[in-house]
């Protein structure tokens, strides 16, 4: 089980994880062993996360996110199968908090007198410099 918060939990289940060779320096060793992991997971056969926060999962996912609604995550950044497995979920557990989060309602609101008043206040000093630049200077 990968705990995400209080609420939600998500059974290994629904978790793919494939090891792949891993890119870049490394040496013999990224060529032989494959540390690299390639996770997958289909939010919407998860049944803990509401409908709103699965619509925020994706999105957050975008690129990361496939045509059939599967999230692939791919952590190569140390040497072990073991860390690189442990990273992966915790950037899958990060993403689902991150899509967990309400965000607050803009409540709209009018602009004061006083800021109605500034406003027009400077338009018409912008107004002024300008009409002063158009004079023509006086010939001597």
């Amino acid at each position: 089980m990968l705990r995400i918060n209080h609420s939600v939990t998500i059974d290994d289940s629904l978790i793919e994880e494939r090891f792949v060779r891993a890119s870049g320096p490394g040496g013999q060793n990224v060529n032989k062993v494959s540390t690299a992991v390639e996770l997958r997971f289909a939010p919407r056969l998860c049944e803990t996360i509401p409908e709103r926060a699965q619509a925020r999962l994706e999105q957050l996912a975008g690129a990361r996110m496939t045509d059939e609604g599967v999230i692939v995550i791919k952590a190569d950044r140390f040497r072990t199968q073991e860390r690189n497995r442990a990273d992966a979920r915790e950037r899958l557990a990060d993403l689902i908090r991150r899509a967990l989060i309400e965000p607050k309602r803009r409540i709209a609101t009018k602009p004061t007198r006083a800021s109605k008043e500034r406003r027009l206040r400077a338009k018409t000093q912008r107004s002024d410099v300008k009409r002063l630049r158009r004079s023509k200077p006086e010939l001597s």
